[in-house]
């Protein structure tokens, strides 16, 4: 028999606004202490020097954790001009210095080579595994990182502003695996100019935004009025690309038990109907709690994932199909 686990059952996403200079894992320990959760987990770390958006999951959320790894994303950062580091942010190594200042009208002209499939390198200063190790702890001791290029997705870029000619502020929305200090270099590399971020801030993670995102003095305030619950989200926030089917309470039960069960050609049609390009994974409800994330294959719901939640009493707005 295992051992209990410390902490309690607590089960949900929490949309955390993280702070400047706070490691994701260390923000993810806060958020556990305050919820005095058994379990707990990020999906997607920020750099200590980065705030805004970091979705971290408690409990049986954590079983949705990669599925808002894929998610896009959205981030607003600075650029400042004449100076490029090692680590391409403020607190880096000094590499090169310029008198280059890209004017707004010359960044809005080649921003467009960086919208759509591009190939980026991430930086040496990324967690990254080589050969086992971090990235960034190679880098850190000296040694030569040379990472592979990789194809990302960069669905929109924009100007915001420009405060003063040393500084541009800039909006992406992107695809997994981009680096914005990525971006920067190739930016400034090709205006030629030599430039670093100044301030990063993700303002969205899958449904996750900033404006519904919590800081931590005010979990921390909730926490000590036992009110910290009216923060945490539901486990099924993580899976809104996710085609949602009601299932009955005995095949909600099977599902549990790890067994597949089988659908009528009604609601073979209506997930069909919702299924993204290639995908087959349909999140089982029953009671407005997810039963279990499944695959769907000739005819069957196959679970690949199975949860443990109280019942919340919504039904999602999906009819069993069985008629």
């Amino acid at each position: 028999m295992g051992r209990r686990r410390k902490g309690d059952a607590v089960s949900g996403w929490v949309n955390l606004d993280k702070p400047y200079d706070l490691t994701s894992t260390h923000a993810v320990s806060r958020i556990r202490r305050i919820f005095n959760a058994q379990k707990a987990g990020h999906a997607g770390t920020l750099d200590p020097l980065a705030t805004g958006v970091l979705p971290i999951a408690l409990g049986e959320a954590t079983k949705t954790v990669p599925f808002l790894m894929d998610a896009d994303k959205a981030y607003r950062f600075t650029i400042a001009w004449g100076r490029t580091t090692a680590t391409y942010d403020r607190e880096g190594e000094t590499l090169a210095e310029s008198d280059v200042r890209p004017t707004l009208a010359q960044v809005e002209a080649v921003l467009p080579r960086f919208v759509g499939e591009i190939e980026q390198v991430p930086p040496a200063y990324s967690a990254i595994k080589v050969d086992g190790e971090r990235a960034y702890d190679l880098a850190r001791a000296g040694e030569t990182v040379e990472l592979k290029s990789r194809i990302v997705v960069i669905h929109e870029a924009r100007v915001v502003d420009a405060a003063d000619p040393d500084h541009v502020t800039l909006e992406i929305a992107c695809g997994k695996g981009t680096y914005v200090r990525a971006i920067v270099r190739d930016l400034a590399e090709a205006l030629g100019a030599c430039g670093h971020v100044s301030e990063l801030r993700r303002t969205r993670v899958g449904s996750f935004t900033e404006q519904s995102a919590v800081t931590l003095e005010l979990l921390e305030d909730l926490g000590h009025k036992a009110r910290h619950s009216e923060a945490l989200l539901p486990v099924e926030t993580a899976l809104d690309d996710i085609p949602a089917l009601a299932v009955t309470d005995e095949d909600a039960f099977r599902l549990k038990q790890g067994r597949s069960i089988v659908l009528v050609p009604r609601q073979v049609e209506a997930v069909k109907a919702r299924l993204k390009p290639g995908s087959r994974t349909v999140s089982a409800m029953s009671g407005g709690s997810v039963v279990a994330l499944c695959e769907m294959r000739a005819g069957r719901l196959e679970p690949s994932r199975v949860f443990h939640l109280e019942k919340s009493g919504d039904e999602p707005d999906v009819d069993y199909g069985r008629t």
